[in-house]
Parts: structure tokens; C-alpha cells; sequence
């Protein structure tokens, strides 16, 4: 089973026009690629907050969806939105089959806050989900957002719970993580991109997984805070983005 992937390290902002001629040039990329999917940044489409106009982003989402179902792309695509089902807010990655066919959504598990009491941060504005698996194309794929693979405990209270040995354990072939990483150009900021990388190798190695991810390039004169490309089950990068600026990739992953 092969599966053609397109990643979109693009700039995230709080204007949803905007990230919605991003995403559409991330979209003419994929489909320029002959790819099967394409996976982009953590809130992507509505911006990385908890507060937005709910209606702008639904439709925005439609027609993202619409122009990806013209272009046959399938799309792992990174949004905050409020499900109409429950009125809660989500930090999701969207999952849609290249029809347009809506798979469901993974959202931030391990969603950052301070380790004081009482705990402060995104984990009070996100619901969150159980872990699941979702079919593109015949190969099991699952997600997760920024923190839920590196647990780092600077940004979390909550303890590692090992998704991505959970996902092993799901049968999951590929991780499909959208990052959204603060960094200003300091000494600290060098220190998390390692942090970063040495955990995707070592989570894609360990639990015998592929791994694409992608981070949010804004602002784009200054390295991203993590790697965005694709890693083989041993941990080794088959395809790297440079790490400043509006980057796109492409690459077959075989199973």
C-alpha cells in the first residue's frame, strides 16, 4: 500500500481570508504533486485560539473542502472549531477523504497550561476526545498536535500518556501531526527545536511508525520551532523541509 503525502509548513495567522489563500496554495501544491493527502499546521484554518467567529470558520471550512475535493486531495487538515453537536471548542486535525467525505477529527490531547494551581492556559478553552484511527486510502492513520507527541513539561500539567505508543498499539501506520511552536529567535528557542526532533525520531523509532509532520513558518524570517517532514519507523528523516519560511513537501510513503 502506497500512500503520496504533501505537507504545508505555511504561515498561521489570525485572519481567516488570508489562511484561506495559504491553504489554497498549499492545496494547487499537492495537487501539482499528484498527492494523496495533504497535512497542514495546527490551527491552520481559524488561527491558534480558542475564540474566533464560529460562523467565518465553518464557512471557510466548506469551501477549503470544496477546492481540496476538486483537486482529488484528500486533507489532515489543522483547525480550531467549535462542533456544532456539542458547542464545544476543539483543537482538531480535520480528517476528509479526496471526495470531500468527512472522516472525523482528532483533537489536542495534551493541551498546554501552566503547573501551578490552579492550572492556567489552553487546557481550560479546549474539550478534547479519545484517541482514534481514521482509513485514507486503505492505510490506518491517526493524528495528533504539537504537544500530544513531545510532551514536553514546561507547556503541560498533564503527565505523558505515550500517544504514540498508544498508536502503536491502535495499529496505526502514520501519525499525521500538525505543530504550531512559539520561538523568538533566542537560545531557548534552539533548545526546543532539538527537543523536538530528538522526540519525533525517537517516538517514530519506538513505536515502529512512520511520522509527517508540519509547524506553522510564521514569523517567516525566523526558524520554525520544530522539523516539518516525513520519518520513517527508524527514525530517520526521508524527506526534511528547510526550516525558515513557507516550505512545501511531497514524498511516497510505501507501507
Amino acid at each position: 500500500m502506497r500512500l503520496r503525502i504533501a505537507g504545508a509548513q505555511i504561515p498561521v495567522t489570525n485572519d481567516i481570508p488570508t489562511n484561506i489563500a495559504t491553504l489554497r496554495r498549499a492545496i494547487d501544491y499537492a495537487v501539482t504533486e499528484k498527492a494523496d493527502i495533504l497535512l497542514t499546521p495546527e490551527g491552520s484554518l481559524s488561527g491558534y485560539r480558542p475564540h474566533f467567529d464560529v460562523e467565518a470558520v465553518k464557512a471557510a471550512l466548506d469551501e477549503i473542502v470544496e477546492y481540496a475535493k476538486m483537486g482529488g486531495i484528500a486533507l489532515a487538515l489543522g483547525t480550531c472549531f467549535v462542533e456544532p453537536s456539542d458547542g464545544l471548542c476543539y483543537n482538531q486535525i480535520r480528517f476528509y477523504t479526496k471526495e470531500g467525505a468527512f472522516l472525523g477529527f482528532h483533537s489536542k490531547i495534551l493541551r498546554c497550561g501552566t503547573m501551578t494551581q490552579p492550572t492556567q492556559g489552553e487546557i481550560n478553552d479546549y474539550a478534547t476526545t479519545p484517541l482514534r484511527t481514521f482509513d485514507i486510502n486503505g492505510v490506518s492513520a491517526g493524528g495528533l498536535i504539537c504537544n500530544d507527541l513531545w510532551a514536553n513539561p514546561m507547556c503541560t500539567p498533564m503527565p505523558d500518556p505515550h500517544l504514540t505508543q498508544q498508536h502503536a498499539e491502535l495499529g496505526t501506520q502514520i501519525i499525521f501531526h500538525a505543530v504550531n511552536g512559539g520561538r523568538d529567535g533566542s537560545p531557548l528557542s534552539e533548545v526546543f527545536w532539538h527537543l523536538h526532533e530528538s522526540n519525533l525520531r525517537v517516538r517514530a523509532m519506538s513505536g515502529k511508525l512512520w511520522i509527517a509532520t508540519v509547524d506553522n513558518c510564521a514569523p517567516t524570517n525566523l526558524p520554525c520551532s520544530a522539523p516539518s517532514g516525513i520519518l520513517n519507523p527508524k527514525g530517520e528523516w526521508v524527506v526534511k523541509a528547510d526550516p525558515v519560511g513557507e516550505q512545501y513537501f511531497a514524498y511516497t510513503v510505501d507501507f
